[in-house]
């Protein structure tokens, strides 16, 4: 896509200013926050980390002054009161819709072309209330600033929480007919962050990009992993870098292949620039790679980076799916929602040339240089499944290997894995069992134990389920609906022993009111949790992690010497 020039802006050195300069500034600042639609109003995300880089340069600077000088025979350390970091606003970041990618993959950028007639695209979005109920002021815009919809405008007051049971409130919007990248924002309420939830969803029942393909509008930040990628005949991968903030985004691409680190000159050095998105073809920079990883850092400016991946064989649709970011590499990834057909059928299908990535698999990269033997289990609603092929696997350092589920009875599960080496998991869950029609594919990316108070927005239409998994111990999950109508229900709980995965079918209303989302918490042992999307009648397949609950007041301890 194209960047317009009048979008880039430059940064120069701030002049110095007297402490009460700044602080009477600062006032005025805060009196005179509003709601005007421009680009600089994404700007927030980056306020509370510009705060701490400030404070730490701070305790940095003091440090060094001490250093400098020779510490007194009987010198002693002083502890300073851990430093307030104001909440940032919150920001999410949604996906453009799926579109045809025309040309050759000679160069990077990639040119679309329309989609079906049939194709849709919906923004479901939820901003939820502080505990006394003041809903924060939150919008829609586009990438550029260009105010789309309003969810709730800004509180005139804020009142203090009173002590007892928090009582919740909540701001929907829904937007149809989507046709570009687009920003979900809500200002903080005193200390605290707004918890937002949004994602974009996907469908279409015919043509090239045929399936359901659903993604959350992710926060923006500068290390990420997206696995399931695939350049192989039939197969596109096209990456959506996104700059939502005022400062030029430089991103470099780490590209991992199942022969190890692909060496791409034109992966270095890609300029976003600040209110643009900017598409890249992967076969032009890694051809005819089933099975790649994408590692991409970011200088300047914080990006959101999405896949949008389709299959295509002959004539006939395989698939469409937005992959987004999991968890960095650990010793141990897990991934829920993995839903699994009739086991033979699948097996039959995948046997067959041209949907060896028709089945259902994990796909494991290894960013070091050291070689990682990953130890895969299943947990299925009735406990731990058999992998097959025993549920080991050696994977070389700087590589992608994948391992077929395509033995494994019909049921949803949650995978775990786990080594002693550093890597990086997604699972593929597979829709559809016979060659002749059109089939459907998703990625589950792996995710971090659920807490307290997780938002989750819903689509309206078509099947939604949560999947819960609880590798070891013990664990509770609540979930209580909000409606379009601004009401959060009554909770219900759910009491799950280790090594199982609950399924739980979601309704479409509660009452007479529209369903819009769910708040989520979790106690006890480690919770995973996605949302799981389908289409009645159809193979359509997605599945959506649940994100991490909005950040509270943060601190940064400052210690000096004397």
């Amino acid at each position: 896509m194209s960047e317009d020039p009048k979008d880039k802006v430059e940064v120069g050195p701030e002049p110095k200013k007297s402490r009460e300069s700044r602080k009477s500034e600062s006032a005025r600042s805060r009196d005179s926050k509003g709601s005007n639609g421009s680009r600089g109003s994404n700007k927030g995300l980056i306020t509370g980390v510009l705060s701490a880089v400030v404070i730490l340069a701070a305790g940095g600077g003091a440090v060094a002054a001490t250093s400098m000088v020779p510490e007194p025979s009987g010198g002693t350390s002083m502890d300073v009161p851990q430093a307030d970091v104001p909440a940032g606003r919150s920001l999410g970041v949604c996906p453009e819709p799926a579109r045809l990618v025309t040309g050759t993959v000679v160069g990077t950028d990639a040119d679309f072309s329309p989609v079906s007639t049939t194709a849709t695209s919906t923004l479901n979005a939820v901003v939820l209330s502080n505990p006394a109920g003041t809903i924060p002021g939150s919008k829609v815009t586009g990438l550029a600033g260009n105010a789309i919809a309003e969810i709730a405008k800004a509180p005139t007051s804020t009142p203090t929480p009173s002590p007892g049971p928090p009582v919740l409130a909540a701001a929907v919007a829904s937007i149809n007919s989507v046709s570009s990248t687009t920003v979900v924002g809500a200002e903080p309420i005193g200390s605290e962050q707004a918890s937002l939830s949004a994602n974009l969803a996907y469908s279409a029942t015919d043509g090239d990009l045929r399936g359901l393909a659903a993604a959350p509008c992710q926060r923006p930040g500068n290390d990420a992993w997206l696995m399931g990628a695939n350049t192989a005949l039939g197969r596109t991968a096209v990456l959506n870098l996104s700059n939502a903030s005022e400062t030029p985004a430089t991103v470099n691409l780490d590209l991992f292949g199942y022969k190890g680190q692909i060496q791409a000159p034109g992966a270095r050095g890609l300029l976003i620039a600040p209110g643009t998105t900017r598409s890249v073809n992967l076969a032009g920079l890694a051809p005819g790679e089933s099975q790649l990883a994408v590692h991409l850092r970011s200088t300047g400016g914080p990006v959101a980076g999405t896949i949008q991946q389709s299959v295509l064989r002959g004539l006939t649709a395989g698939g469409v799916d937005f992959l987004t970011p999991g968890a960095g590499p650990s010793n141990q990834q897990v991934m829920t929602g993995i839903d699994i057909q009739d086991s033979a059928a699948i097996k039959a299908l995948g046997s067959k040339s041209g949907f060896t990535d028709a089945v259902p698999a994990l796909q494991i990269a290894v960013p070091g240089s050291t070689d990682a033997v990953v130890e895969v289990k299943l947990f299925g609603a009735n406990g731990e499944r058999a992998v097959p092929g025993g549920g080991v696997v050696t994977v070389k350092g700087g590589s992608v290997a994948t391992l077929d589920l395509d033995g494994v009875p019909a049921g949803t599960y949650t995978v775990q894995a786990t080594s002693d080496v550093a890597f990086v998991a997604s699972a593929r869950v597979a829709r559809g069992a016979k060659a002749e029609e059109a089939t459907d594919f998703a990625w589950s990316p792996s995710s971090a134990r659920l807490g307290s108070q997780h938002l989750v927005a819903v689509p309206r239409e078509g099947q939604r389920s949560f999947s819960f998994g609880v590798p070891e111990g013990r664990a509770t999950v609540s979930y209580a609906p909000v409606t379009t109508d601004g009401k959060v229900g009554k909770a219900v709980d759910v009491d799950m022993s280790g090594g199982t995965t609950s399924l739980i079918e979601l309704p479409a209303k509660v009452g007479d009111s529209v369903v819009a989302g769910y708040v989520v918490s979790a106690s006890g042992d480690p919770v995973h949790g996605a949302l799981l999307l389908g289409k009645e009648g159809r193979a359509d397949v997605s599945v959506v992690a649940i994100q991490d609950a909005a950040a509270g007041l943060e601190k940064v301890p400052v210690t000096v010497g004397y």
